[in-house]
């Protein structure tokens, strides 16, 4: 006997395989479409976060082995984890994509995507922050909270995810969920409750009633009067969770399967979804794939209304507005895709047809687009063998980029090499691994290097003229500091009466086009409010390029004027130390050139806060490790550019030229007697016709 849908079922006749029977239903009545019409049925989108070996994985095992979404349990340890499907995350024993899976668990249907705990991938895990409706934050209780589930945390509150707790590994020597509990209270939210014990079959007991009662006045008043109305309880907490004012925790062993089902349970009560199905379609990408045959596949959180295959879906990336048709709509459980007519609100999935999408942006309704908290701070050279073509390396490192943009792939057109930027060490070996399984042939990498940026600390004015024979544009821009971690701002002071909008909005997307090579070292400029004040063209002889030569010249012209300042990447670290070692840690911190908040201490452990050089604290954690004994913990963050501890010396380390610059020159072109001419940036300014 097997269920179909809630209580309908169908008796097999003797001799047929459920499963045989199940792949009939698919491909003639479309089972997944049938499920989508029960309009009482919940949708959601469940993340599963935790710190490298909090037992994450093995915890996603049984959440899908107990709804029946795969027939037996894989295990890290093992190699055969559904979600750890990639031949890189078997042999590593660390999840490394966020893949995704779907379960059906009492007629509603959860997609589970598991994401990675190491630091080095977590702009994947970003990514899929942005389409999760519940997270589940798996924390050891051997080791309690570390590094990285603060850091999960804090990105979950950023964006007001609701949270589950699971204490997992109850069963190690070692263990204490009481003592993790009270470490995920002293150090992420007092306002975590254990619901083990608490709220059993649907009941929610009077301790739980009590701390639901302190932090609601009008459920304080139901609290004492006494009402023992359980489905007033119940809602009540649903809406908690859902605000973010009660954070549930259970406690179990994954590998023992102990507390799992129950939690599952207690997941399935305490979540509540509100997508609306009869708005217009609108939805976010959270990542980007290719297919074996190389066709570009899509996935998408859709956040309101239907999609079909054949409609048009209408999305704007990169200043160009796309207007594409879905060609294919599949519904993925790991590796696995299945084929669907439609997707609603709810719904996670991926679709053929889209060229332009990119990770991390809005589709339909919605225009946004994702800005990483974890930014890459390291950049290397891909090294390949000669017999290569630079252009073919360079064409699989575009896919690579299109599916993870925070590698921000760099072609240098004069030196004929690729760059990219990483988080460390590891994704640099994983990169290698993915090519050559992929592509099918061998790169390395060069030592990676800080990636330092520029800015400037006064206002300054460039002037861009570019006029060679029947080409014309001239382009007046006000360059000023703007906040750390502003990046690079746009605004126009220009009328259209003196220049039209459509030439300001060329302007506007030059600007944004690539990043700027700054004057001390080419590294790319930031934190600049940069405006439009004048602009000039030519009725006949104003080309689309003609601006571009006009802007690059005006930014830099304006350097050239600029005090400017040279900027490195700075983490925020966290370290948690016995007494004894907490002299060695400060001593560390300044000759690291670091600073440190005074360190908070109790009993025989101290917490020091603070800021210090990536270039010069990247590589601290072995060493801090080594000392310990492992004893301690820490962890870093990065916290954004800052002036750079040492610019001298690394300015003489990377000896740019800039007057060498292919891409880049202060000077302008003028015309004269039917020819062009260039005029130096110190003289330009005077020769400009708008002034």
């Amino acid at each position: 006997m097997i269920s179909i849908c809630r209580n309908d079922e169908i008796k097999l006749a003797e001799g047929v395989h459920e499963d045989a029977f199940i792949r009939v239903l698919d491909e003639y009545y479309n089972v997944s479409d049938t499920l989508r019409k029960w309009d009482t049925m919940k949708r959601l989108t469940i993340g599963l976060f935790a710190h490298v070996d909090a037992g994450k994985t093995t915890f996603a095992e049984q959440l899908l082995y107990h709804t029946n979404s795969i027939r037996s349990r894989g295990r890290v340890d093992h190699k055969d984890a559904f979600l750890d499907s990639h031949d890189i995350e078997r042999a590593r024993g660390i999840t490394v994509f966020a893949d995704q899976a779907v379960m059906d668990y009492k007629g509603d249907i959860y997609y589970v995507i598991d994401t990675p705990g190491h630091v080095d991938f977590s702009p994947e895990m970003e990514r899929a922050i942005r389409v999760i409706d519940y997270a589940i934050v798996i924390v050891s209780a051997v080791e309690g909270v570390q590094g990285h589930t603060e850091t999960v945390w804090q990105l979950l509150r950023k964006h007001q995810i609701p949270t589950f707790f699971f204490i997992n590994k109850t069963d190690r020597v070692g263990a204490d969920a009481k003592r993790t509990e009270e470490e995920i209270r002293q150090q992420l939210t007092g306002d975590v409750y254990s619901i083990t014990q608490s709220f059993v079959n649907s009941v929610v007991g009077e301790p739980l009633r009590e701390a639901m009662a302190e932090r609601d006045e009008s459920l304080l008043e139901a609290f004492l009067e006494g009402r023992d109305d359980q489905t007033f309880w119940l809602q009540a907490m649903q809406r908690m969770v859902r605000a973010g004012l009660l954070f549930p925790c259970a406690y179990g062993s994954a590998l023992q399967d102990t507390g799992v089902i129950e939690f599952l349970n207690q997941l399935h009560l305490l979540t509540t979804t509100s997508y609306d199905e009869t708005a217009s379609f609108g939805g976010q990408v959270y990542k980007i794939r290719h297919d074996a045959n190389g066709v570009r596949l899509t996935f998408i959180k859709a956040l309101s209304g239907r999609l079909k295959v054949r409609e048009q879906l209408g999305y704007e990336s990169g200043g160009v507005r796309y207007d594409e048709k879905i060609t294919r709509i599949l519904l993925f459980n790991g590796l696995k895709s299945q084929p669907v007519e439609q997707v609603a609100a709810g719904d996670l999935f991926a679709v053929a047809g889209l060229s332009g999408a990119e990770a991390g942006q809005g589709l339909g309704l919605f225009s946004d687009k994702l800005a990483y908290e974890s930014e890459p701070t390291l950049q290397s050279k891909v090294q390949f063998d000669d017999s290569l073509h630079a252009q073919k390396v360079l064409g699989t490192f575009r896919i690579l980029n299109a599916e993870d943009p925070s590698l921000n792939v760099v072609w240098d057109e004069s030196l004929q090499e690729i760059h990219i930027r990483v988080m460390g060490l590891i994704q640099l070996e994983v990169l290698e691994q993915l090519v050559k399984e992929r592509f099918g042939f061998a790169i390395s990498f060069g030592q990676p290097e800080i990636l330092y940026k520029e800015t400037i600390q006064s206002a300054v004015r460039g002037y861009g003229h570019f006029e060679p024979l029947r080409h014309y544009a001239e382009v007046h821009l006000l360059l000023e500091p703007g906040e750390r971690g502003s990046g690079i701002e746009f605004d126009s002071r220009c009328h259209p009466d003196d220049l039209n909008v459509s030439y300001q909005n060329l302007i506007r997307a030059h600007l944004y086009e690539r990043e700027h090579h700054g004057l001390l070292t080419g590294m790319p400029i930031t934190d600049l409010k940069i405006t439009l004040l004048r602009g000039g063209a030519h009725k006949e002889h104003t080309h689309g390029g003609d601006f571009r030569e006009a802007v690059f010249r005006a930014i830099r012209q304006g350097l050239e004027k600029a005090d400017n300042l040279l900027l490195e990447p700075y983490y925020e670290f966290k370290i948690k130390v016995g007494i004894d070692e907490m002299g060695k840690v400060l001593s560390d911190i300044q000759r690291a050139s670091g600073t440190f908040e005074p360190p908070q201490t109790s009993g025989t452990q101290a917490v020091i806060t603070g800021r210090a050089p990536v270039s010069t604290f990247m590589n601290y954690s072995t060493e801090f490790a080594s000392f310990t004994h492992g004893r301690g913990s820490i962890r870093c963050v990065f916290s954004g550019y800052d002036r750079c501890h040492n610019a001298e010396e690394v300015l003489e380390r990377i000896g740019y030229r800039k007057e060498a610059d292919p891409l880049y020159t202060s000077s302008s072109i003028f015309c004269a007697k039917g020819a062009g001419y260039s005029v130096p940036w110190d003289e330009a300014e005077a020769k400009m016709h708008l002034l």
